[in-house]
């Protein structure tokens, strides 16, 4: 039976701060993780992908170990993206929003002015929220001081660890070693994130597993669709004249599809997006910025370029091809259906990725509808 927020433990002040979000209920991994987290507070590892709540499931405790009157910096989240340490810094600053005491978050990614950062870094600040290339930048400025840290999350370890910051989350761990926890999250735990563990962490830290049954949104609606190659674009299109007034996000494999794909649809009088790795960051920002305020309704993105984003109300995604990894369909499926809404995935399949499907629906507990 599913418990309240009240019941696990959660400070009225910050239930308020959620339930304005539409956050009313917890998600498995936080009815798992918060009593823990809130009560003992120790080492904790979260084998979990994103769109499963991890950020209210490890931000709920750590805004409750900040201590306000304090100037010095107690809390260290780091991101593996930049879009996903600023989703994190917004919503730990909405939990806030009730708070008596104002708890300070800072944002510090690469990509954004760094002198402005040395300069917000000179006011009280509680919680930074990193990407891990910035925060050594910074510390080898000595702008920052890790001396006060208690707490130490690092959000997506493996993907951390796939893009290259091996020596960086390594530092940084050496860094805060007078930190009193580490909480780390990750979709899957090899080789290099059990070096991080056994390296970094006690030997016996508390460790949640949720299932891939428990992570996918049970809000959201799964649809396949058989079609060719050539008729994708035709199928999209079609959809999207018919649902003109939502607004939704189409996933590519490639940077070439995406941008391949945009051209297309643009053709076909659709107003669309595109968002890929080969992008600026500024770039980047300029699209994210723009689909957010309605400028466009649809967006098409790549899944690297998609970490992090976060846009209200989105009706539906659509999967131009099905991802590689299983934990990328989740995350994909999971920019859809958010805080009590719900939504549609929909994949468009060749004939022989039927076989696909049935794996998805039988490892994640879905119920896939094939539609005409």
């Amino acid at each position: 039976m599913s418990k309240t927020f009240k019941a696990l433990g959660v400070r009225e002040d910050l239930i308020r701060g959620i339930e304005e979000l539409g956050i009313l209920s917890p998600t498995p991994i936080q009815q798992e993780a918060l009593p823990f987290l809130l009560q003992n507070g120790g080492d904790f590892i979260a084998q979990a992908q994103t769109g499963t709540g991890k950020t209210a499931a490890f931000g709920l405790p750590l805004l409750t170990l900040i201590d306000p009157k304090l100037r010095d910096i107690q809390a260290v989240v780091v991101a593996p993206t930049r879009e996903l340490a600023k989703q994190i810094g917004k919503q730990l600053f909405r939990f806030t929003k009730h708070c008596a005491k104002k708890i300070f978050v800072e944002v510090l990614t690469g990509g954004d002015d760094i002198e402005r950062q040395m300069s917000a870094l000179q006011r009280p600040t509680h919680v930074v929220v990193v990407t891990p290339g910035r925060l050594v930048d910074l510390l080898g400025s000595k702008a920052l001081s890790l001396d006060a840290v208690k707490l130490l999350v690092l959000d997506e370890a493996d993907e951390m660890l796939t893009l290259g910051f091996k020596h960086e989350v390594a530092l940084i761990c050496e860094k805060t070693q007078g930190r009193r926890a580490t909480w780390l999250f990750s979709a899957t735990i090899p080789e290099g994130v059990q070096r991080l563990i056994t390296d970094y962490m006690s030997p016996k830290p508390h460790v949640l597993k949720v299932d891939h049954r428990h992570v996918v949104n049970r809000d959201i609606e799964h649809r396949f669709m058989v079609c060719s190659v050539k008729e994708k674009t035709s199928r999209i299109s079609a959809f999207l004249r018919r649902h003109s007034l939502e607004r939704g996000v189409i996933f590519c494999r490639t940077k070439a599809g995406a941008t391949a794909l945009g051209a297309e649809l643009a053709v076909e009088g659709h107003a669309v997006g595109v968002i890929q790795g080969d992008l600026m960051q500024l770039e980047r920002d300029k699209v994210l910025r723009s689909f957010r305020k309605g400028r466009f309704q649809f967006l098409i993105a790549t899944d690297v370029a998609a970490r992090g984003i976060d846009v209200e109300g989105l009706a539906f995604v659509i999967h131009h091809q099905l991802p590689d990894q299983i934990d990328h369909y989740t995350h994909r499926s999971g920019r859809t259906g958010r805080a009590g809404r719900s939504g549609v995935s929909i994949a468009l399949i060749g004939q022989r990725e039927k076989i696909d499907i049935e794996q998805l629906s039988k490892r994640l507990g879905l119920n896939f509808v094939e539609m005409r």
